[in-house]
């Protein structure tokens, strides 16, 4: 096995939306049953989850970014915090995606009379509002891919803290499908089980203990049951498995995902 090891973090706060509602108690039994035929959940706006995301500064903000920010702020609400503890060069972002930048892009490409501006398609704008709102500067990242990129952004985020690179570090994950829907049914991406949209954000910090990860994914994929639940997430899937153990009252074990053949596994 490809397996490394690293000082494992300890998991401050979890900030968590999907289609469903917020948190982990939101998910239903079964996502397929629940869905009742419909391809894609959508998680809606953001400014009707927080009202301070209406404000004038984020009028031409993309909805991938609202409810990045969004999920910020839920974080910080269960771990009890102001958002002044995030402030500083000592905080460090990795922000995972596989799809979110697909409903700017295609604003865009299409002038749909949205306003998007060209910046707005990059994914870095998601990871970039999060910074400027909340006022940090630490060591930045942006993933491209499925669950198995989220769980190597975990990594990456132990390996800072480890080091010392940053005091905290925070891995966000955000995937949008409603404005590109018909492209996914198309493609037969939503099938037996919804496309849900989600938008996660984990908060660690220095913990105990050893990280173990295994890029090939113990040769098996663990998250079956939360994908079960959940409907289909792609990077936000790890983070959300982590908000089921929250909810629980249980610490992480072991974190499963896996991606277009790809998978890679998380051991606490």
């Amino acid at each position: 096995m490809n397996t490394s090891e690293v000082e494992a973090p300890a998991i401050r706060a979890i900030g968590l939306w999907t289609g469903w509602g917020r948190g982990a108690g939101a998910f239903p039994a079964d996502a397929a049953v629940a869905a009742a035929g419909r391809p894609v959940l959508s998680l809606g706006r953001a400014e009707d989850a927080d009202p301070r995301l209406g404000a004038e500064r984020f009028r031409r903000a993309t909805r991938e970014c609202l409810w990045a920010l969004a999920s910020v702020g839920a974080m910080l609400e269960d771990g009890g915090a102001a958002r002044e503890a995030l402030a500083g060069a000592r905080t460090a972002l990795v922000y995972v995606t596989a799809a979110a930048y697909g409903a700017s892009n295609r604003a865009f490409i299409e002038s749909s009379g949205s306003g998007t501006h060209f910046a707005y398609t990059a994914p870095a704008v998601v990871a970039a509002e999060v910074a400027i709102e909340f006022g940090f500067a630490g060591p930045s990242m942006v993933l491209i891919g499925g669950a198995p990129a989220t769980i190597q952004g975990i990594w990456h985020a132990a390996t800072l803290l480890a080091s010392g690179a940053c005091d905290r570090a925070l891995v966000l994950a955000v995937e949008l499908f409603e404005e590109c829907a018909d492209l996914y049914v198309r493609a037969g991406r939503a099938c037996s089980r919804p496309l849900v949209e989600a938008a996660a954000c984990v908060w660690l910090t220095p913990g105990e203990g050893r990280l173990a990860l295994d890029a090939a994914g113990l040769g098996r994929v663990g998250a079956d049951s939360v994908r079960r639940r959940l409907g289909e997430t792609f990077a936000c899937e790890p983070l959300a498995a982590l908000g089921v153990e929250r909810a629980a009252g249980r610490g992480a074990r072991t974190l499963c995902g896996s991606w277009r053949g790809q998978t890679a596994a998380l051991s606490w």
